[in-house]
């Protein structure tokens, strides 16, 4: 059994998240977190619960979701993992985050590569990385079937879908994903999205207005 906690970080209001399991090992999802007020709440959290993080996973590569990613690689001496296809992305993130107002952003090294299947090389934990391009050319979602949740990033929220109107973006290839990548998926899993509350994932397939289940 795995447990979630979510942390709303940044002016883009982005969720990260803190997955753990019965073993207190624990995954950082898309850290967001660029003060050292947001880092230090995860931090205090992650010793509460006395969590020992094992690495940190990203669902893409967009400015919102990297900003805390080198800060808790060092912090933890943790490995990053990352889409291959969401390379380009991560290597263009410095000038949007000074863009948006992001000056101290810190570039990551990728660590290991995510591909779809099972998530491998990471303690005890039992879950898949499911391919969901659209959002980002490299998107994936982290899919534990036995908790019936689903890590969602960007792709799918509580009655809306990812933006396609960045560079690299496809809303044909975001569509796809979710009809065939989400929606084939049982009614009561849960989903834990990049920004906004959870949902079920029937739900979405009933009254999602962007898109319904075919």
């Amino acid at each position: 059994m795995i447990q979630v906690q979510t942390f709303c970080f940044n002016a883009f209001q982005e969720n990260t998240y803190l997955v753990w399991n019965e073993q207190n090992e624990g995954l950082i999802i898309d850290p967001g977190c660029y003060t050292f007020e947001e880092r230090q709440k995860l931090r205090d959290f992650i010793a509460e619960k006395d969590i020992t993080p094992l690495a940190i996973i990203n669902t893409h590569a967009h400015v919102d979701h990297v900003l805390g990613v080198q800060a808790l690689k060092e912090i933890y001496k943790i490995p990053f993992g990352l889409h291959p296809k969401d390379f380009i992305l991560l290597q263009n993130v410095k000038e949007r985050a000074e863009f948006y107002g992001f000056p101290h952003y810190q570039e990551p090294s990728v660590d290991f590569e995510l591909t779809e299947g099972e998530l491998k090389n990471l303690g005890n934990f039992s879950g898949k990385v499911l391919f969901v391009p659209g959002h980002a050319p490299g998107h994936v979602a982290f899919y534990f079937e036995e908790d019936k949740i689903l890590l969602s990033g960007d792709v799918l929220f509580r009655r809306s879908i990812g933006r396609t109107d960045f560079p690299l973006c496809n809303h044909d290839d975001l569509l796809k994903s979710i009809q065939t990548q989400f929606y084939t998926l049982p009614d009561d899993i849960l989903v834990y999205p990049g920004h906004g509350g959870t949902t079920l994932m029937g739900d979405e397939k009933r009254l999602n207005p962007f898109v319904r289940k075919q």
